[in-house]
């Protein structure tokens, strides 16, 4: 399908809009900019320009850009208007009836589910969606949406019994096996593995052997925190005594706000014995002394002045799995995280004195991990052993 060319005073509306993304591209690292500056309003860039004002924290912004532009990119394609604020409530339901479909219904019912011609106008737009929605990218998307409405000064209709009535039928309808961000928990005995193949005095392996004990050792860190983290959010610590040997170097990592915290607060967390030695060892080899803790390494071995992308953390977690004979389909930064609270749970470290560390806000998830490793050894599962 072709489609007609930009009138010279869309092209023009565009490129502003471009601009005005670029003034917050600091805070807001928007990968696809110019397709953004043509799916989004001139109302939902200034609402992006009055989150960052208000501090909202950037990975939260990424999201709500991201889920932002889908979804006018949807309401074009559905309807031929972008997005209605607020929206009605039967266009609330129909963003789940094209979303949260049955695939043997399709098969037998080619109008169920998203129309073929907003399929196409979506791939069109660069976005995959011959398949069903994940019931949880649904509810976020309208989660952001609910939020975007609510900072217009508009009330929405997102918890209308007709919409969480419509969400819960269309789930049931279509059941998933709910799958955690990464299969396999790194605990320590894959940690050991995986820092196995990090031998080498090599910068490659030195960095990776810090980002995998750093990660791991500060409470599992998510890997946008790894990725931003910056030389002046270190402190040394006094060395913490040990009943036999030398005393163990510490530090602590000043987390500033992250995800689970507020504004106002800065979170804290302390790294202890061989993960500061290998973190220090890395920032001596790669001549670091102020800046981001974790660059980029080009092929001749020379170190970016720039910080890593939070998805190279990702990518190392799965190449170091790999190189570990292991299968890198399992395993992910948040494996990091899962694994340090399963790790906790095995060698019986109290619950509340892991989420100090891992800042975890829930206790119901964090006790989850808990919950399984006391299963896996109880008493009920080795009925036969």
């Amino acid at each position: 399908m072709n489609r007609p060319a930009p009138s010279k005073a869309v092209s023009s509306s565009i490129e502003r809009r471009a601009g005005e993304l670029d003034t917050i591209a600091a805070v807001l690292p928007i990968d696809r900019r110019d397709k953004l500056a043509e799916l989004l309003t001139d109302q939902d860039v200034e609402t992006l320009r009055h989150l960052v004002n208000e501090g909202m924290g950037d990975n939260s912004l990424r999201a709500l850009a991201s889920d932002l532009a889908y979804l006018e990119a949807w309401a074009t394609a559905a309807t031929g208007s972008p997005l209605p604020w607020p929206a009605p409530e039967a266009f609330l339901l129909k963003f789940v009836a094209h979303h949260l479909w049955d695939p043997n219904r399709r098969q037998t019912d080619p109008d169920h589910g998203m129309p073929p011609q907003v399929e196409l106008d979506l791939r069109l737009a660069g976005y995959h969606v011959a398949k069903p929605h994940a019931p949880a990218t649904v509810q976020r998307r309208l989660a952001s949406w609910s939020t975007l409405t609510k900072w217009r000064g508009l009330d929405g209709l997102f918890t209308s019994p007709a919409v969480k009535s419509a969400i819960r039928l269309a789930v049931r309808a279509t059941p998933r096996k709910r799958r955690r961000k990464s299969a396999g928990a790194v605990t320590g005995d894959v940690l050991a593995k995986m820092l196995a193949t990090c031998a080498s005095p090599a910068l490659r392996d030195l960095r990776d052997r810090a980002i995998l004990m750093l990660g791991f050792a500060s409470g599992g860190r998510r890997r946008s925190e790894i990725a931003g983290l910056r030389k002046e959010q270190l402190t040394v610590e006094q060395p913490v005594p040990v009943e036999e040997g030398p005393s163990l170097p510490s530090l602590s990592i000043h987390l500033g706000r992250t995800k689970t915290s507020s504004m106002d607060e800065d979170e804290i967390v302390y790294l202890t014995g061989r993960p500061v030695d290998a973190l220090n060892a890395w920032l001596a080899a790669a001549k670091i002394d102020s800046g981001s803790v974790f660059r980029g390494i080009d092929r001749w071995g020379n170190v970016s002045r720039r910080a890593l992308d939070p998805k190279a953390i990702n990518d190392i977690v799965k190449l170091r799995a790999r190189m570990a004979g292991l299968d890198p389909s399992e395993f992910s930064a948040h494996g990091l995280r899962s694994g340090y609270l399963t790790e906790a749970a095995n060698r019986g470290v109290p619950l509340p004195e892991a989420m100090e560390q891992s800042r975890h806000r829930s206790v119901q998830q964090a006790s989850s991990y808990y919950n399984n490793a006391t299963r896996r050894s109880g008493k009920a599962a080795r009925l036969l052993s």
